[in-house]
């Protein structure tokens, strides 16, 4: 059985590397592309993975590694986007630059993740992964700007499995709550910000990168071959339901 070929764009970030890490141990062959190569290159080492240093912003840049990939592995079967950023500010105290970083920095990427795997993958079909988040369907204070481009994400999710659909290519999004991450590590320091962000999850926990690098997982299954156009919540309850 010829093994799967998976391209992951953020592939050094919490979530990005336990994905890698778990396509990886189920077999498949892996391209892994972030802005970083000295985060890039031991992972990508570590897992026998093709590195892609690159700006996940630049269109150009995704597409032809995506595209490289592709060729030199003879196929390609999935495409996940896990590159990001946060930015915890309410609108007024938020900068011009601000804004148009954090558009960059999640959806600029998602957009070129979908353009360049539908690209790629449109003759054979295949999966396409974004990730969204629960502050995109959840009204959460001081969280304009990021909440903008993660609901950015899922329009373009929708839309994208619209459009790629006909052509067997899936496309659907995960939208975690908060998750221990490097990225988030600032805002979990304080102990009493650690216990309130928890109180805000009904399952009384924070999430962990693997939690959502197995829901990623399984919206990459061919298994999966009936679901498109989801945006799989993947938040402790923080999207749909209140805690106590």
């Amino acid at each position: 059985m010829t093994a799967p070929t998976h391209f992951v764009v953020g592939a050094t970030g919490g979530i990005g590397s336990a994905l890698a890490r778990r396509l990886r141990t189920s077999g498949a062959e892996l391209g892994l592309a972030a802005r970083g190569e000295e985060r890039l290159a031991p992972l990508a080492a570590e897992l026998g993975a093709d590195a892609f240093p690159l700006d996940a912003t630049d269109v150009a840049a995704v597409e032809d590694a995506v595209k490289r990939f592709a060729e030199a592995r003879g196929r390609l079967d999935g495409v996940v986007c896990c590159a990001g950023s946060l930015l915890l500010k309410p609108a007024h105290r938020t900068s011009p630059a601000e804004w148009r970083e954090t558009l960059a920095a999640n959806l600029d990427t998602a957009f070129a993740t979908v353009r360049a795997g539908a690209a790629a993958m449109m003759r054979t079909g295949g999966s396409i992964v974004l990730c969204s988040s629960a502050a995109a369907r959840t009204g959460l204070a001081n969280h304009e700007a990021i909440a903008a481009a993660k609901a950015g994400v899922i329009g373009l999710t929708l839309s994208a499995a619209a459009s790629y659909g006909p052509r067997g290519v899936r496309v659907n999004a995960v939208a975690p709550g908060l998750v221990r991450t490097p990225l988030t590590e600032p805002l979990l320091a304080a102990p009493a910000a650690a216990r309130a962000s928890e109180s805000m999850h009904v399952l009384g926990r924070l999430g962990e990168p693997d939690d959502v690098a197995a829901a990623i997982a399984w919206l990459l299954d061919p298994a999966q071959s009936w679901v498109t156009g989801q945006v799989l919540g993947v938040d402790g309850g923080l999207g749909a339901v209140r805690a106590r």
